[in-house]
């Protein structure tokens, strides 16, 4: 089994709703949900003039290869309605791969791990919640002091653990 670290996040709609479907399809289909952080409500980065996001972050355990997990979690985005239309645009569901084990990778489809995971709060806030002593396999620092040294001054603001009720306004 190897250990990913995978990034949810919804802007449109039942934001909550859609991060809790992601969940249990991910769950079916790549591996063991072994940890969720909490919800956090993210200003939108990149394109600022839409609505704030959830985010939220899962340890999957998973026999996949990295190649057949991002396939699958292409599939759940199309099954949950995304469609990719400009970059940073809002979306009913984002998943991205942020690690996969202690992988490195660089190829035209994928790389692991994230390329911008440690300049992005919304990323690193739920991350070294679940994680915080997880070591980047590259930066060779943990996820809390990622997110200590993180300049993004975007607002994370924790909105419930899992499974809380989630206001929606």
């Amino acid at each position: 089994m190897t250990t990913v670290y995978i990034l949810l996040g919804s802007n449109l709609g039942d934001r909550a709703a859609q991060l809790a479907q992601a969940r249990q399809l991910l769950a079916q289909q790549v591996g063991t949900v072994v940890r969720a952080s909490s919800l956090y409500e993210t200003a939108a980065w990149g394109v600022a003039d839409q609505p704030d996001f959830y985010n939220q972050v899962l340890e999957i355990a998973t026999t996949l290869a990295p190649e057949a997990v991002l396939d699958r979690i292409l599939a759940l985005e199309h099954q949950l309605g995304r469609v990719r239309f400009q970059r940073w645009h809002e979306r009913t569901i984002d998943i991205d791969i942020l690690y996969y084990g202690e992988e490195v990778m660089d190829t035209p489809r994928l790389q692991i791990p994230h390329p911008e995971l440690q300049n992005r709060r919304f990323t690193l806030a739920p991350l070294a919640e679940i994680a915080p002593d997880w070591r980047h396999p590259v930066l060779e620092v943990t996820q809390a002091q990622l997110l200590a040294a993180c300049t993004d001054p975007l607002p994370v603001r924790l909105v419930g653990e899992v499974g809380q009720q989630h206001n929606q306004s």
